[in-house]
């Protein structure tokens, strides 16, 4: 007579043979009977699109498979940290760090099924249906439910005990164990893999690495994009100073006239002040010499004033001259008897 192998479970306080996933002690009270499907798998969509976590097949090619040593628990919820937290319960869970995962986020915690990843080596693009089962999933209702799927003569449950609001996950031999999991009182639902909405695998390993091609990929990307753009504006700037000459003969033709314009008005400025203090000098001279005045100095200052000395008898007075007025006598008489007058304009 063949002796069925033990049935067992994921939850450390459920009878037959169980060991506990749980990563939480907390007690959480149960829901009520309405459907409460949440969106949170939406929120990792693009997400998981971009960082290869989506498989390259569409949902439709994905087959439904149950894994033997398949763990389930939960994990408080803390946002943005809600796939380390999973990532690290799973690992706990499973003896490895290579895992795969899937999980949702319903009243502030973390509902997650996890499996070693060594278990997928046969079934690489599959889900498992019990995944829908997880609050905020197709199949769910309430965790009064009892959800069972079946899949050639192995069957699992999923289920949360009543007293302390942990998720159970029972798997075994169908005979074995249906008729053990029918007996508890609660409701039961069977998972339907062609009806429910399928719940993707996912691994952090992966993820970290196709995010990893993807950044290079972009920056790969950008570098071209930017050697093209720096190229591009090269080559414009070379046609532009090929077609574009600039009129040298003509701004040379302009700064020579310009130069000898400035020339021009600067030998003009110069003469006209030399002719003016030429004859300037030439006044004095004529008024000094019928009174027997000596010219010592003439110099132009600054202002474009000037300022000469001369010698004149003691007993000259310039009265009305024009030429020699508004002169001032400078220390007394020299040694010919003359005396120094000083004058400005």
């Amino acid at each position: 007579m063949d002796q069925d192998p033990p049935l067992y479970s994921t939850d450390q306080d459920a009878p037959m043979n169980e060991q506990s996933s749980d990563q939480s002690t907390d007690v959480i009270n149960s829901d009520d009977g309405s459907s409460k499907k949440t969106k949170t798998n939406m929120a990792f969509s693009l997400l998981s699109q971009l960082t290869g976590d989506k498989s390259v097949l569409p949902d439709a090619g994905l087959k439904p498979y149950l894994p033997s040593d398949i763990v389930g628990g939960s994990v408080p919820y803390i946002p943005g940290m809600e796939e380390e937290s999973i990532w690290n319960a799973a690992t706990q869970a499973c003896g490895t760090e290579r895992v795969h995962y899937v999980f949702t986020i319903d009243n502030n915690r973390c509902w997650y099924l996890a499996v070693p990843s060594s278990s997928l080596a046969s079934n690489p693009d599959s889900w498992c249906p019990l995944a829908a089962a997880l609050p905020g999933n197709s199949e769910y209702w309430d965790r009064e439910t009892v959800y069972i799927y079946e899949q050639e003569g192995v069957a699992s449950a999923l289920r949360w005990d009543p007293d302390t609001g942990r998720m159970q996950v029972f798997l075994g031999p169908a005979r074995t164990i249906l008729p053990r999991i029918q007996s508890l009182d609660a409701n039961f639902v069977t998972i339907n893999p062609e009806m429910a909405e399928q719940a993707r695998w996912r691994n952090k390993s992966l993820r970290a690495d196709h995010a990893s091609k993807v950044a290079g990929l972009i920056l790969t990307v950008s570098g071209v994009a930017v050697a093209i753009i720096a190229s591009l504006f090269i080559m414009v700037m070379h046609l532009q100073l090929m077609t574009l000459k600039p009129d040298l003969e003509t701004a040379k033709t302009k700064t020579e006239e310009a130069a000898q314009q400035l020339m021009l008005q600067a030998t003009q400025s110069f003469e006209n002040e030399t002719s003016n203090h030429m004859i300037r000098i030439q006044e004095l001279l004529d008024e000094l010499q019928p009174i027997q005045g000596t010219l010592l100095r003439y110099e132009v200052i600054a202002g474009g004033r000037v300022e000469w000395d001369a010698l004149v008898p003691r007993s000259y007075s310039s009265g009305d001259n024009k030429i020699l007025g508004n002169t001032q006598t400078i220390g007394g008489l020299q040694d010919d008897g003359r005396v120094k007058i000083r004058g400005r304009k």
